[in-house]
């Protein structure tokens, strides 16, 4: 008996992200979102609009509404892509757009960076 225990345990697939507890998914996507928002340029605007119409709650309520909205549209891409391609395929797609993204960001600074030291 402990013989085919073992081969049934060996036998069971890993555990996908579907069978991951409520609150794992929840706090790696809090703890992702979070960290990925920190600094950007959303957060340097919400603070500028903030402090610019003397609304805190107004803004607040917009700011997390904009990004609720902007979420479900990653959740609803993400779903429709992952019935498409291997998940594998979908993390390097993934991976070349977030570094495209800094490089075309970083390029942008440094453009900013350029004009307004000309300009002094």
């Amino acid at each position: 008996m402990v013989e085919g225990s073992k081969e049934k345990a060996q036998a069971e697939p890993p555990l996908e992200s579907k069978e991951l507890g409520f609150v794992a998914v929840m706090a790696t996507t809090f703890t992702t979102v979070f960290l990925a928002e920190m600094g950007d340029k959303t957060q340097i605007a919400t603070l500028l609009l903030s402090a610019q119409s003397g609304q805190t709650w107004l803004v607040f309520l917009g700011a997390a509404l904009a990004l609720i909205a902007s979420s479900l549209v990653g959740v609803l891409v993400g779903r429709a892509l992952a019935n498409i391609l291997p998940p594998d395929r979908l993390q390097k797609m993934a991976g070349t757009l977030m570094v495209a993204l800094g490089l075309w960001l970083g390029l942008q600074a440094t453009q900013s960076l350029i004009a307004s030291s000309q300009t002094s």
